[in-house]
């Protein structure tokens, strides 16, 4: 089994900065690319970052310049550092993880979120 716990959300002034942190467990031989999501309220959920197997990174327009992704490689582990945060980053951040499967080429596992809130 395959999981992916969130951390390091919580509420912060515009203008201000959080980390979020990521890790996944369970039987995990490699992983294709890491990655978080994100849901506002009423809103679809939307990719925020990802990083590849290879250590490349793409960006939602919307935060290109103030959130940046890494990772761990050692510790699984793939982090969100959040600059210059918006009132429109408030969101439920979602970690994602995509691993190789035998059954169906790869496999998606997303977390149960943590609560952004950016206060204005």
């Amino acid at each position: 089994q395959v999981q992916v716990v969130e951390s390091g959300g919580g509420l912060v002034q515009a203008g201000g900065s959080l980390r979020l942190s990521c890790a996944a467990s369970g039987s995990i031989s490699s992983i294709n690319a890491m990655g978080w999501d994100r849901q506002a309220p009423g809103k679809a959920r939307e990719l925020v970052a990802r990083i590849s197997s290879g250590g490349s990174t793409n960006y939602a327009d919307s935060v290109k310049g103030r959130f940046t992704i890494s990772r761990d490689i050692a510790k699984n582990i793939v982090y969100l550092e959040m600059n210059t945060l918006k009132p429109e980053d408030t969101a439920v951040y979602y970690c994602y993880l995509n691993v190789p499967s035998v059954t169906f080429r790869y496999l998606e596992v997303w977390g149960q979120g943590t609560l952004v809130t950016v206060s204005s």
